[in-house]
């Protein structure tokens, strides 16, 4: 199953002034490039004990402030994230042989950007997060398709969707952002963005 890399290099040069600016112009390209859901993102969190665990979200708002994702709150990354807020973030474009990962502190959206988010999806989508008791032990798949069916009798189609108070949008704001680009021999090219002491941001290269 080895692979050799080779499609690109990742040189100083080369880099954005920001973090935010590089992110963005990768992303750009992965969107380009016509990967299947290239904002997807490995979020890794942690229980207040250690426990690590993982799943994949989608990317909703990327800015200065950091990368944006929702969800319900009261799943296990909701949880671990209330008790342990700091968390890590991978993007893998493995048909580009790149790689992005971000670590930092999670910070919680206002109401009314979480309210904004919930009301542009789609009307299925709303009653799905209204119906799923996300990360808790269910039954049977019944159990879920029938509080669907309850829900979709009580909101038909054009109607509101009020946005539970459990459900709302997570930011992680960088400490880190490293740009990892596949290359021969297993050479690879990292390069990190790093927030300093100061609050100034500094570039670093790391050894493959």
């Amino acid at each position: 199953m080895r692979r050799a890399y080779g499609r690109g290099q990742l040189e100083e040069s080369e880099l954005e002034s920001t973090w935010l600016a590089q992110l963005t112009r990768w992303l750009e390209q992965a969107v380009r490039a016509g990967g299947l859901e290239p904002n997807a993102m490995v979020l890794a969190t942690a229980a207040r004990d250690g426990t690590p665990s993982a799943r994949t979200v989608l990317l909703k708002t990327l800015d200065e402030r950091g990368l944006a994702f929702y969800t319900n709150l009261s799943s296990r990354k909701g949880c671990e994230l209330a008790a342990n807020p700091r968390a890590a973030l991978v993007f893998a474009w493995v048909a580009l042989q790149r790689q992005v990962t971000v670590e930092g502190r999670v910070e919680a959206l206002g109401g009314e950007e979480s309210d904004a988010y919930f009301a542009s999806r789609p009307h299925g989508a709303r009653l799905a997060a209204l119906a799923s008791p996300q990360s808790q032990v269910l039954d049977s798949r019944a159990q879920l398709d029938r509080a669907y069916a309850e829900l979709s009798e009580r909101h038909s189609e054009g109607t509101d969707v009020p946005r539970p108070h459990w459900w709302g949008g997570l930011r992680v704001v960088p400490a880190r952002v490293e740009f990892w680009q596949g290359r021969t021999n297993r050479l690879h090219d990292r390069l990190r963005y790093r927030r300093a002491n100061s609050g100034a941001w500094v570039i670093e290269r790391l050894a493959p």
